[in-house]
């Protein structure tokens, strides 16, 4: 008899967004290395745990206990392999919180990828770690922040954080962030958005700090270049906008109409460290609230893949199907309307929106030109957590009641299709996983499964092993049959 399944189900079969169906995050970071999109984010989650030890489903999402951030990668936009939770505090005992990550990489003179991530240090400043992976280790190159808000460089920005960074044409890097209201300034006009060119080594400073004028600027800052332009992004605040056209005197269209409230806006430059250089073109992306969504803050990222851009942002979409109403947020992408003169190298970033369908895939999940698929690889889940407690801190997927399960969408076996099927599970902590079953299932959850993975048949690896006759494309359901059974990677043949 099979297994009764969970119908705990945050993040449904039919849509694409969020992109995690169990991870609170937010102040999406994309990049893509290697043919995949890799995201990083605020880590929610971590919040959201410890809130509700004490509080409940009615803690609140406060962000002051946030000292972590997600990562996630992709290469069909559909499934997403969850990375695990890099630990700031143990990275950089220093810290006050992280947020809001930022990524830029090269290959240096060591032959090797060398990543920058830069994040938040809460309002305060930010600060920046490295490391040879997208997936790390991470390490600690100053002892301190790059950015601290008692630096006389700064010259009244009481808020530097939110990070955004970019490498021009030359290979030198920039650095963008800010919040709050500069000494004779208003919301109109904060005066607090600032850039600065970083050192060769890309953790110090190699100019003056200096303004961006961006109108009605709040927080979320991200710099691109594009076709030779820094092109800057940013969270535009609250307040009504009334003096729209008497900020707007370096604007290159009479016509652009203010951005509603709470929305995403862009400028650009081509000479960045000149303030009067800077033109602003446009707000591309409405506050959720005003998409159909829930109310939020609002932090997107701009990332281009497979020569198509997309925007990543965040809404309160994952918790809205759950019982839990502290703000909670999750990241979600789509397409986004951009045009590009080829002839002349004009852009621009038009007015898109966010959807809860999300993005159609890219390409089927090609088993048999993998190694192996790991367990957190999924487009959806219920009643399933991520642990990095097991395998030497690898992560995987963990049931937490009788008939969770995992989907994994668009798995593509082969025109000669597959014979074995082999499955690791293996060691929770100090105590073993259950030793149960996992079924797996084809196409629709509520069919009858065609292999049983019995556990208490694992080798010494947590391996099982089953004879499968697959082939062709089909979404694939594992079905966990007891709480604390592990899921670490599966593999076809």
């Amino acid at each position: 008899m099979s297994i009764t399944v969970s119908r705990n189900l945050y993040k449904f079969i039919s849509t694409e967004n969020p992109i995690s169906s169990n991870i609170f995050c937010a102040d999406p970071c994309g990049f893509e290395y290697n043919g995949r999109l890799y995201v990083y984010g605020t880590n929610d989650q971590q919040q959201y745990r410890e809130e509700f030890k004490t509080e409940g489903i009615f803690g609140k999402n406060t962000y002051e206990k946030i000292f972590s951030l997600v990562c996630f990668s992709t290469d069909d936009l559909i499934n997403w392999t969850f990375h695990g939770e890099l630990n700031l505090k143990e990275i950089a005992p220093w810290i006050l919180n992280s947020w809001s990550p930022a990524v830029i990489f090269r290959q240096e003179d060591d032959g090797l990828t060398h990543f920058y991530l830069y994040f938040s240090n809460t309002g305060c400043g930010v600060g920046v770690i490295t490391a040879t992976s997208p997936l790390g280790p991470w390490s600690d190159p100053l002892g301190r922040p790059l950015i601290n808000f008692d630096m006389k460089e700064l010259k009244g920005c009481p808020n530097p954080f939110d990070p955004g960074v970019c490498l021009d044409k030359d290979g030198r890097g920039w650095l963008a962030f800010g919040a709050g209201i500069a000494p004779d300034h208003d919301e109109e006009n904060p005066g607090t958005a600032r850039i600065v060119r970083l050192g060769e080594d890309l953790v110090s400073l190699d100019s003056e700090v200096l303004k961006i004028p961006a109108p009605y600027f709040f927080e979320a800052s991200e710099l691109n270049y594009i076709n030779q332009t820094f092109v800057y992004s940013y969270n535009n605040n609250w307040i009504d906008r009334k003096n729209w056209n008497n900020l707007l005197v370096r604007k290159a269209d009479n016509s652009v109409e203010p951005p509603s409230a709470c929305s995403m806006s862009y400028m650009i430059s081509k000479n960045p460290l000149d303030e009067d250089s800077w033109i602003y073109k446009n707000h591309y992306f409405k506050n959720p609230g005003e998409q159909g969504l829930n109310y939020s803050n609002n932090h997107t990222s701009l990332v281009k893949f497979q020569n198509q851009w997309y925007i990543l942002y965040h809404t309160l979409t994952l918790q809205e199907n759950t019982p839990i109403t502290g703000g909670f947020r999750s990241i979600c992408i789509d397409k986004v309307n951009f045009t590009e003169n080829m002839e002349t190298g004009d852009f621009s970033f038009n007015l898109s929106a966010g959807t809860r369908q999300g993005v159609e895939k890219l390409k089927n999940l090609k088993v048999l030109e993998m190694d192996k698929v790991d367990g957190t690889c999924m487009a959806t889940s219920a009643d399933v957590i991520f642990s990095n407690e097991v395998f030497d801190n690898e992560v995987c997927a963990v049931s937490t009641e009788k008939g969770a399960w995992v989907l994994v969408k668009n798995v593509d076996f082969g025109e000669a299709g597959i014979k074995d099927f082999e499955l690791y599970s293996g060691v929770l902590g100090e105590n073993n996983c259950s030793d149960g079953f996992i079924e797996l299932r084809i196409d629709k959850l509520g069919t009858e499964p065609i292999a049983i993975f019995d556990l208490k048949k694992r080798d010494e690896k947590g391996c099982v092993f089953l004879k499968a006759d697959l082939s062709g494309i089909h979404n694939v359901y594992f079905v966990f049959s007891e709480k604390n059974i592990c899921l670490k990677k599966w593999k076809c043949r």
